[in-house]
């Protein structure tokens, strides 16, 4: 499995846009063979800060998905959302075993 936290700071009068853009490219991405989960989830202690938990089948899917209209186009509409510039954080798959997705 391919495994990454997006961790991203929105700027307040942007969230409802974000969330909107973002479920929008969420719902597409697990249309797409490679994805087995993508979460968008809000930190409870500040809203502002916003995390996507995406787990791709293989680095290729991955790449699959970077390369997508609907990613292109959430790119695009969340380019202004961000307080500060987004980071990632890539996991190894620990439990369950990759076999049983």
């Amino acid at each position: 499995m391919h495994i990454l936290h997006v961790h991203m700071k929105i700027k307040p009068e942007r969230i409802d846009k974000f969330i909107a853009a973002t479920l929008a490219n969420a719902l597409n991405t697990l249309k797409e063979p490679g994805c087995v989960r993508f979460d968008l989830v809000q930190d409870t202690a500040d809203g502002s800060h916003f995390e996507l938990i995406e787990i791709y089948r293989d680095q290729a899917a991955h790449a699959a998905h970077r390369e997508s209209e609907h990613y292109h186009a959430w790119a695009e509409r969340v380019a202004d959302d961000f307080a500060e510039p987004r980071s990632r954080t890539f996991y190894r798959n620990i439990y369950p075993d990759d076999d049983a997705f």
